[in-house]
């Protein structure tokens, strides 16, 4: 049995979904009030901020799979420090408790447990926790979603307005596709090569002006761009998320993918593949 944490949102919804069409016994994890929409799966209502219900959802699984975090939180009791800090530590525990196998962890790439921003501060946190726990383990380390952080930034140019980048938007980071996010999370826990690995997950590295004209190139049509000064409020964005934005104008972010990609199978998505299909599922 093979649990899933995260199955409500984006990437653990598309990760359960494909371990069940290769046959794989799933179950979610569900808070109260949410459902999940594909009948195969087994589910059990829990909380990460819920040891017990936790206790509960891990009894009798093998892997124990999450992706969740705050970012997209509906209550406001969901923070990052009870959800990506204390809850994840929570289910570590659970797990271990439970005699569960292995725990496929999604993290983000730069990590530490002394990291400036919060969010990546407490995967830091959760990744020693991991290591720490004596179970075997993965971690994934994807660079920045394309499918999460492209209508941040993206989205009111689709509505005919003004991209808004915070600093000049030059610095090339390795962005990378959901899917094949899920593919290295079905490989971490199909393939024995995954175990107390980390797997750094990125695609071809760009920048955000190159984003900005793949877009104009698919739309066929200019994209307007303004900018802000890092450390700057940006209208519309979450203050969290700005300051995430405000900290890749600090380094860059290159990937080698080549080795991965090859040892697990999983073919890297392009930047104007990415985009094309964007773009065509909005039209």
């Amino acid at each position: 049995m093979i649990l899933v944490v995260g199955a409500t949102g984006q990437l653990g919804g598309r990760v359960a979904r494909r371990l069940l069409d290769s046959g794989k016994a799933v179950r979610v994890l569900l808070r109260d009030g949410l459902t999940f929409d594909d009948v195969r799966a087994e589910t059990v209502r829990g909380d990460l901020k819920d040891p017990d219900s936790l206790q509960r959802a891990c009894a009798g699984v093998d892997v124990v799979v999450t992706t969740a975090n705050a970012i997209a939180a509906r209550q406001p009791e969901d923070t990052i420090e009870t959800v990506d800090g204390r809850g994840n530590r929570n289910l570590i525990t659970a797990a271990t408790s439970e005699g569960v196998r292995h725990f496929v962890f999604t993290s983000v790439l730069g990590a530490s447990a002394d990291h400036v921003v919060p969010f990546v501060r407490a995967k830091g946190e959760t990744e020693q926790a991991l290591r720490e726990s004596g179970l075997s383990w993965t971690i994934l380390q994807p660079d920045l979603f394309m499918d999460v952080w492209f209508p941040f930034i993206i989205g009111p140019a689709l509505e005919g307005g003004v991209v808004t980048l915070i600093g000049e938007g030059k610095q090339r980071h390795s962005m990378v596709a959901m899917q094949d996010v899920v593919g290295y999370a079905v490989a971490a826990v199909e393939q024995k090569e995954a175990a107390n690995r980390v797997l750094v997950i990125g695609g071809e590295p760009v920048t955000w002006r190159d984003v900005v004209a793949t877009f104009a190139e698919v739309l066929g049509r200019e994209i307007p761009v303004q900018t802000v000064p890092p450390g700057e409020p940006v209208p519309g964005l979450p203050d969290f998320v700005a300051e995430l934005l405000a900290s890749l104008e600090l380094y860059e972010s290159l990937v080698d993918m080549r080795e991965l990609s090859r040892t697990f199978e999983v073919e890297t998505t392009t930047l104007h593949d990415f985009v094309r299909g964007f773009v065509a599922a909005r039209a």
